[in-house]
């Protein structure tokens, strides 16, 4: 399929559907947070929370090693706590910036401050409620007492509209209201003290869990050698479950054998389009970033267009990804899932374009969701790797100058006077 009919499907996509919802900005956090008073002060019964279902936990990163922990549940919306955890789900469903806003605001964090490390034997008191509600594979109802009512901030500038959180209110107490079940393959990996961090946490996903279940459980101090568990930060946590993953996957591929011809993979969700070319070739990547002006990561409207870039080759990385961060792990993540499933490897350049229309940082989950789902359905091909990247930079806010002077992958490539436009 030529590219210029891909791209005439895409257009009538489902994916071109779920982009027109998300279009539509929404700065009602404040109606959010309204509503979840109303519901807190007819839920709670004196000074706790009773009956709440709590679906996950936060553990927070500044002034580490001494950090806030928290239980999050979603007030008033017990029967569907399910849904308020974060998951491959959201992408399933189509949600919208909005929708990421409503229920991640309408999550109370029941929280405490704690030591991070040292905590392999801590299963007692509130420390103890959350790791088990980490552990479990499904939302645990739990008894919270609160030490005074919730923060629910009405003064709502633009900060909480670029990282939006839900009311806080510091815990005296949690208690579980009922036994959580734990998968088998979790308390495996709990009772084996010798398992390291790494290996504990491949061996959850060849398991059939996702990343998204991992670590969740790797930030509640429930993996590795006895000694070394310690609560991980969930920003954290996240990076370095898709970074494991991603080397796990990587080593895997590179005694495959290469595919046979370029493909053009595309997808859009959230205000992001994402362009995956693939070409013959060993395990190379790189992902390049272009942020528009007005959008949340580059928010002056008068600025032009942002660039940023990291890439890796046969052996991986030697360094800290500098430019693009955790979407570098969840992009490579959906690449190299898609590799294994096919039996190949192949140089993979993805190209993500973060539009005016991301008013709202949803979270790299939804990188993740968006290179991984780019594989389902039609895709475009080229001739040859230079072919497909000046076809796609017709489409891109760039030029192939630009292009290659940002791009480890693109800058071999050789031009012609009309790429300077």
């Amino acid at each position: 399929m030529r590219l210029d009919e891909y791209m005439d499907l895409a257009a009538e996509s489902e994916r071109a559907k779920r982009r027109r919802l998300a279009q539509e900005k929404s700065y009602d956090i404040l109606d959010h947070l309204a509503e979840f008073q109303h519901r807190f002060e007819e839920t709670v019964q004196g000074d706790s929370l009773f009956g709440s279902v709590s679906p996950s936990i936060f553990v927070g990163r500044s002034n580490y090693p001494k950090v806030s922990t928290g239980i999050l549940s979603p007030v008033g919306h017990e029967d569907d706590a399910a849904r308020f955890e974060t998951s491959a789900g959201w992408y399933d469903e189509g949600v919208s910036i909005s929708d990421v806003f409503r229920r991640r605001t309408s999550l109370l964090n029941s929280n405490q401050s704690t030591d991070a490390v040292n905590v392999h034997d801590s299963w007692d008191g509130f420390l103890g409620v959350q790791r088990e509600v980490a552990i479990a594979d499904r939302p645990v109802s739990v008894e919270i007492g609160l030490d005074g009512r919730p923060d629910v901030d009405f003064d709502v500038g633009r900060d909480d509209v670029a990282t939006p959180t839900g009311p806080r209110a510091h815990a005296r107490s949690a208690d579980l209201a009922e036994n959580p079940h734990v998968p088998r393959p979790v308390q495996k990996t709990l009772e084996d003290d010798d398992w390291n961090a790494q290996g504990a946490m491949n061996y959850l996903y060849r398991r059939g869990f996702d990343v998204y279940d991992v670590n969740t459980i790797l930030s509640a101090g429930a993996l590795g050698r006895g000694e070394n568990r310690r609560l991980v930060p969930t920003r954290w946590s996240i990076t370095a479950v898709d970074d494991t993953v991603g080397q796990f996957l990587r080593g895997g591929i590179q005694t495959n054998p290469s595919i046979d011809s370029v493909e053009i993979h595309r997808n859009e969700f959230l205000g992001n389009a994402f362009w995956v070319i693939l070409a013959p070739g060993d395990w190379e990547f790189e992902l390049v970033e272009m942020k528009a002006p007005g959008s949340v990561w580059n928010p002056d409207p008068e600025a032009g267009m942002w660039l940023a870039a990291d890439s890796e080759g046969f052996e991986g990385r030697t360094g800290y990804v500098d430019e693009t961060a955790g979407a570098y792990h969840a992009a490579r993540l959906g690449v190299l899932e898609y590799l294994e499933r096919e039996g190949r490897q192949a140089k993979a350049l993805v190209l993500r374009h973060v539009s005016e229309d991301y008013w709202g940082p949803a979270g790299v989950w939804q990188v993740r969701e968006s290179v991984r789902n780019a594989f389902d359905g039609e895709r475009a091909e080229a001739e040859t790797f230079a072919a497909a990247v000046r076809q796609v930079t017709d489409y891109l806010p760039v030029s192939l100058s630009d292009l290659r002077r940002k791009s480890t992958m693109a800058s071999g490539l050789q031009m012609n006077l009309g790429d300077f436009s």
